[in-house]
């Protein structure tokens, strides 16, 4: 059965994206200039700043600002390693986006299809389904970003990202199964293997979630798991480089190098990770490490939406601007 446009203005049905559009643009787009449309797309750090600046430099009487995002929560990005180890729940990282709308209307949705020359981006609502026509004057995107596997379909596969609410959630369930796991095995050898945590990327992302793991998992086997052997907790943190947080200078980079190697993270330099496994990762000089859990903060890429629109792009995919 192929797919059907439903216009929520009016209740029609169409049976092309085509169609849908065109009668969206030719009975219901205004041609009054009177209030300028500026629609927001993404609701993470760069749409609610704009939204906010905007809100409050702008006069509503003059000014419509529309604001959709996957989500209907403002996601605190940097405290996620928190939530995968349980130092913080995931309802202190998160605010509603309508907190933030003094003035502005909200869609939590999923945008389908973005026309830059019709200046029209089509929307599917997330509680019903239906797509949804919004017309701008003004357009801002703010999307954010996708994990980058470089084309590595076994790594993508078999690694936990740390992008949203529920990768945290879903690293921090396995890390708690693989210690109850290593907990009721006699082997040393699979012991090893449950207890080893492998980080993929030394920038911050990286850096900071092997830290909270390897807290969460030693301080756990600590108090709770008797049978579980310290020795064999394997905290490993690659780096495809000479040093680790090349965000900031060396300095800073060497201090935490050495704080998480007193804190027993083995850094593994220079080295990329080329395949994985339910049970191993192997590197790019030959070693392949025992493990069945594989974290992924190797790198990002521009969102396929933005590569998507019909306009000039750079190479990584960026739309040109200027």
């Amino acid at each position: 059965m192929s797919q059907l446009y439903n216009c929520v203005q009016c209740d029609l049905k169409f049976d092309s994206k085509k169609k849908f559009e065109a009668h969206v643009i030719f009975s219901h787009k205004t041609d009054s200039t009177s209030k300028k449309k500026i629609l927001i797309l993404g609701g993470g750090f760069g749409g609610m700043h704009v939204l906010k600046e905007l809100q409050k430099k702008l006069d509503a009487k003059n000014t419509s600002i529309t604001i959709v995002s996957d989500n209907n929560y403002f996601l605190f990005t940097p405290m996620l390693p928190e939530v995968a180890s349980g130092m913080l729940n995931p309802r202190d990282i998160t605010t509603p986006i309508r907190e933030f709308c003094t003035s502005a209307k909200f869609y939590q949705a999923t945008v389908f299809s973005v026309d830059l020359q019709q200046r029209l981006v089509t929307i599917t609502r997330k509680f019903d389904g239906k797509n949804h026509a919004l017309e701008y004057d003004y357009l801002v995107l703010a999307v954010g970003s996708d994990n980058n596997f470089y084309g590595n379909k076994p790594i993508e596969e078999n690694s936990f990202p740390i992008k949203t609410v529920e990768d945290a959630i879903e690293l921090r369930n396995q890390t708690l199964s693989m210690m109850e796991i290593a907990a009721q095995t006699g082997s040393i050898e699979l012991q090893q293997k449950f207890l080893t945590f492998t980080v993929v990327g030394a920038g911050f992302a990286g850096v900071e979630i092997i830290g909270e793991i390897n807290h969460f998992v030693r301080k756990s086997v600590k108090q709770a798991y008797p049978t579980i052997n310290e020795n064999n907790i394997n905290m490993i943190l690659i780096s495809s480089k000479n040093e680790i947080l090349p965000e900031l200078n060396y300095k800073l980079g060497e201090s935490a190098r050495s704080y998480l190697k007193k804190m027993g993270v083995r850094i593994i330099s220079n080295v990329k990770a080329i395949d994985a496994g339910e049970s191993h990762v192997e590197l790019s000089d030959g070693e392949i490490i025992p493990c069945t859990t594989l974290i992924w903060t190797g790198g990002v890429t521009t969102n396929s939406m933005i590569k998507s629109l019909i306009c000039e792009h750079d190479k990584g995919g960026k739309v040109l601007v200027g």
